[in-house]
């Protein structure tokens, strides 16, 4: 029991390093504005749409390709034909939590991979 609490309490702290649920949605949300616009600026051949921290970035034949919020666990989650990945913050940088990849890093080599999609990302904002 004592064992249960004690991992409790370091997820709980964890989670709330970040900022309050109200900081992190907008934090998020900012990342979201950046990469659409940077989806805009490529003049990249993908619709994109962008609600309540949800960007659902169509890549034609090469299908979806969805980057959310996740505000329970403070991450930026990617959805792609190859998988899912978690994205933390950590100081100046959202960091993959399995391998470490940068957000920005995996999302150009996602879009490359299953839409063709050549595109860069200005670093996106972080804690």
């Amino acid at each position: 029991m004592r064992d249960e609490f004690a991992a409790e309490s370091t997820t709980l702290h964890r989670h709330n390093s970040m900022s309050s649920e109200s900081e992190f949605i907008a934090l998020a949300d900012r990342v979201l504005e950046a990469i659409a616009a940077a989806l805009d600026a490529a003049d990249a051949d993908v619709d994109w749409t962008l609600n309540d921290g949800v960007l659902t970035i169509d890549c034609s034949s090469g299908g979806k390709l969805i980057v959310n919020r996740h505000v329970p666990s403070r991450e930026l989650w990617v959805a792609a034909k190859s998988g899912g990945f978690h994205f933390r913050g950590q100081p100046g940088v959202w960091r993959d939590t399995r391998d470490g990849t940068e957000l920005g890093a995996a999302l150009v080599r996602l879009l490359q991979a299953q839409g063709g999609v050549a595109i860069e990302l200005p670093p996106l904002p972080a804690i």
